[in-house]
């Protein structure tokens, strides 16, 4: 288990200067956007697909400061209603784990995608309770487009043995474990999750149950490592379905906060020793996106706390048993 980043914070400096100042805080891994909303500020995803001297020229970037690369990210919405948008998305994600196969990463990061809540609709529909009765036929309908979809996806990433981490994210049909878990039994276990904390604390989800249950069907493909801060006197008059804008902080229930800012060192071991437990032993890929500090800041006081608690060796023997 070690720490790394999501470049995208990063996305205004090169990436041997990124690359560099990770290495320097002790970063072990990297996780670089290839498309979609994280972008391709540290590579270039066409590029590499067809050329040789561009995949050499990255694995000697990784190489000089010894680091990996955790997941290619490539977050969209591959479901979309608009068929231009959706097939966008699909060339990314597909080509993601092209990549991926050819570079020997072994992950991709995602969404789920989002359909509309019928064949006639135009945009996405997050439904979110069954009645009045229309939105449980809504979800079905969203189920069956999901499904067909993501069985000839999950196929692509077992041709080129790639694991595909869904990130549990709100407006996305996937956005808690047991939708995790269902889509999972729908494809094949290449289809796992980029389990992020930040997007359950609000729905009141328990962390440390949730990494066991998805730990028991070896569904964690990738961790990201980002917190969130609830504050109960605007949750308990707006609730947590919050529709103020992410930079207005003071006014929301809830915001993204950096690893430590949201719950305390102590949650952070807890969350270490029950990733361990379920066997889970890759990157804690920070993903900064709290609008109270700086990316640098906010970055290195997550990385410092991660060194604490994170486990670098191996389990001995229980000698004591």
């Amino acid at each position: 288990m070690d720490v790394g980043v999501l470049t995208v914070p990063l996305g205004d400096q090169s990436r041997e200067s990124a690359f560099g100042y990770l290495a320097d805080l002790g970063v072990g891994a990297v996780e670089l956007g290839c498309g979609g909303y994280p972008g391709q500020g540290h590579l270039d995803r066409e590029t590499l697909l067809t050329d040789p001297d561009a995949r050499a020229d990255l694995r000697t970037d990784l190489d000089e400061y010894d680091l990996r690369v955790s997941a290619l990210a490539t977050h969209n919405n591959p479901l979309h209603p608009d068929d231009e948008r959706a097939s966008e998305a699909d060339t990314e994600l597909r080509e993601a784990i092209e990549l991926a196969d050819v570079l020997d990463i072994g992950t991709v990061t995602c969404f789920s995608g989002l359909p509309a809540g019928g064949p006639n609709d135009e945009v996405p529909n997050w439904v979110t309770a069954p009645w009045p009765g229309e939105h449980a036929d809504a979800h079905e309908y969203q189920w069956e487009v999901a499904t067909d979809y993501w069985r000839d996806l999950a196929e692509h990433a077992a041709e080129h043995e790639v694991d595909v981490a869904i990130e549990m994210h709100p407006n996305m049909l996937v956005y808690e474990p047991s939708g995790m878990l269902e889509l999972r039994d729908r494809t094949n276990d290449r289809i796992g999750a980029n389990f992020d904390p930040s997007h359950l604390y609000w729905q009141g989800i328990e962390i440390t149950d949730a990494i066991r249950l998805l730990g028991a069907h070896d569904a964690i493909h990738h961790f990201h490592a980002k917190d969130t801060r609830v504050y109960d006197a605007q949750a308990r008059t707006n609730g947590v379905l919050d529709m103020t804008p992410y930079d207005e902080v003071a006014d929301r229930s809830w915001i993204f906060r950096s690893v430590g800012y949201g719950h305390g060192e102590d949650h952070w071991r807890d969350i270490v020793s029950t990733l361990r437990m379920v066997g889970y032993g890759g990157a804690l890929s920070i993903e900064h996106e709290d609008a109270l500090t700086s990316a640098s800041e906010g970055l290195e006081k997550g990385i410092e706390l991660l060194q604490r608690v994170v486990f670098e060796e191996q389990p001995g023997d229980a000698f004591w048993a």
